[in-house]
């Protein structure tokens, strides 16, 4: 198996990485940027197209780039290191089970991985907020239920996405079929 990065995959992560953060500022105009998690829905998805390395790192600089670039998600409280860590470990969760297990459904392998980011999220602003010595259960409960709407968005668009962008399970790059290190 090649580790060198193919133009799909770069070209794919530049896409998707752009719409991570071009779709929160949309949202945002409309105030619905937090409640549903714009820039995870093209980060997920790219997880189903390429390997684990750049499905992680691009998920990983998302955040980090759009908090530098317009300071959202906040540096302080640390909502965009959150975040890098917690896409960055879906995607490459996400990613390694396609690869592993091909001919599973998108959703199959999505609402675990989505569910175990939730628990993820919460346990860091748990470890935050008792460290801040601020209301942990609670801010950990808040961050805990302000994520299902966007949790709902994923479950409905993102199959769609995966299926729209040609991912089919044989043969696809990101399945590690035929042509997976071109």
């Amino acid at each position: 198996m090649s580790t060198k990065l193919s133009p799909r995959e770069l070209a794919l992560s530049g896409l998707f990485g752009a719409a991570a953060l071009v779709l929160p500022f949309l949202f945002h105009l409309v105030h619905l940027g937090s409640l549903f998690m714009p820039m995870y829905l093209p980060l997920v998805t790219l997880a189903f197209l390429v390997r684990p390395a750049p499905a992680a790192v691009t998920a990983f600089v998302a955040p980090l780039l759009s908090a530098a670039l317009t300071g959202m998600p906040p540096f302080y409280p640390p909502v965009a290191a959150f975040m890098a860590l917690e896409l960055a470990a879906m995607a490459a969760l996400l990613s390694w089970l396609r690869r592993r297990r091909p001919n599973t459904g998108v959703l199959l392998i999505l609402v675990p991985v989505l569910l175990m980011g939730r628990v993820l999220s919460v346990g860091l602003v748990y470890a935050l907020s008792r460290m801040m010595t601020l209301p942990a259960p609670f801010l950990a409960g808040v961050s805990f239920l302000s994520g299902w709407p966007g949790i709902v968005l994923m479950l409905v668009v993102v199959p769609v996405l995966v299926r729209v962008a040609g991912s089919s399970p044989r043969g696809s790059p990101a399945a590690g079929g035929k042509g997976a290190n071109e």
